[in-house]
């Protein structure tokens, strides 16, 4: 009987992807225990083993770009434009490197988010391609303008070979997507009691008045941290390692011992850019967040209005949060606008699906 193997190709763009599908692949993993993930990115090894319970094996290759940033707010048109061109001249190798390597290890189904080369990499391998997203970035490429048009067709052709697209909340209309499958909110789980942590963490501040900030992996070269010293009865915690070490009521953590999600219970707000993984952990564990706008990025109109629509919420300018100031603290949150509750269970929805289809390939 074969192992049930799973290639899982994930995005080469910041660290909220990897995030997602790790938690993705524990939940599949619980379900079917024998399972051999192949994670495909060139995200550190470190973000994995963080995220990722029980054996995997890592294979260091980039199948896209995403978008070439500074930091989280960032981005360089210009160089991300040569890469993707870069890209699409390595492809065909690229493909066949990956086949290769698919049919060596034995992997029965491709599971991505959302390198739109992992449906030619599955398709010529033999084997499906499924997709988990709330954006395509072809949708991310169209919005940048004429140059990126060619590109972002030559994405969705790519895409429309999907055999299998689980639509996260928050999403675009994925018109190159044949085959959609709406989903709940997926997510990490926090791996600690509340309690537990507080005491290993000296935190006495009560939840209300603590506080996590968090910008993702590529983080922001501009936190005015110099805003917290208005909020001494605060606590604010950080996973930004250039955060000064000298505030007292600032916690610098380390993301290779705790993730943002295990902090979050202790928290009564999130301050964040949009981010799907940010606001659908948020989401799950009832953390009213604080969110900078971000409209130059197609998915963060789609992200923000999603959040005002679902959960507790602040919509700040940048204006409000590089001020210097942060007076939106001393502000109670929105509550959501639309009193239907969202559907909590992407995780279990989409590993299911996957455990099926893994385990019937096994018997085979």
């Amino acid at each position: 009987m074969a192992r049930p193997t799973l290639y899982v190709a994930i995005t080469n763009h910041g660290f909220g992807h990897v995030v997602r599908t790790t938690a993705l692949v524990n939940a599949i993993r619980r379900q079917v225990p024998d399972l051999l993930p192949l994670i495909v990115t060139a995200a550190p090894y470190w973000l994995l083993q963080t995220n990722l319970e029980g054996e995997f094996i890592h294979r260091p290759r980039a199948l896209d770009c995403g978008v070439v940033q500074a930091d989280s707010l960032q981005m360089d048109l210009t160089a991300t434009h040569a890469k993707l061109l870069a890209l699409q001249a390595a492809a065909p190798e690229l493909i066949r490197a990956e086949v290769a390597f698919i049919q060596q290890n034995r992997a029965q189904l491709v599971l991505a988010d959302v390198p739109p080369l992992a449906v030619a990499i599955a398709h010529a391998a033999g084997v499906p391609c499924w997709m988990a997203s709330n954006f395509g970035w072809d949708f991310i490429y169209r919005s940048f303008g004429d140059d990126f048009i060619e590109i972002a067709d030559w994405v969705s052709d790519l895409y429309s070979g999907c055999d299998r697209l689980f639509q996260l909340p928050f999403a675009e209309p994925l018109n190159a997507f044949p085959r959609k499958e709406p989903v709940g909110l997926t997510g990490a789980e926090p791996r600690f009691q509340p309690e537990e942590l507080r005491q290993r963490l000296g935190l006495a501040t009560p939840r209300e008045r603590t506080a996590l900030l968090t910008f993702g992996g590529l983080s922001l070269q501009a936190i005015p941290y110099e805003a917290l010293k208005e909020f001494p009865d605060w606590q604010f915690l950080t996973f930004d390692g250039a955060a000064p070490e000298n505030m007292p009521n600032l916690l610098r953590l380390c993301g290779r011992q705790l993730r943002p999600v295990d902090v979050m219970p202790l928290c009564g707000r999130v301050v964040s850019k949009p981010g799907y993984g940010t606001y659908a952990e948020a989401c799950r564990l009832g953390v009213p967040v604080a969110t900078i706008r971000r409209d130059d990025f197609a998915e963060g109109p789609l992200l923000v209005a999603g959040l005002q629509a679902h959960h507790y919420h602040q919509i700040l300018s940048h204006e409000e949060f590089l001020s210097g100031h942060w007076d939106f603290l001393r502000i109670e949150p929105q509550p959501p606008q639309d009193p239907t509750p969202l559907d909590l269970n992407g995780n279990s929805t989409i590993a299911t699906a996957v455990a099926y289809y893994l385990n019937n390939c096994s018997s085979q």
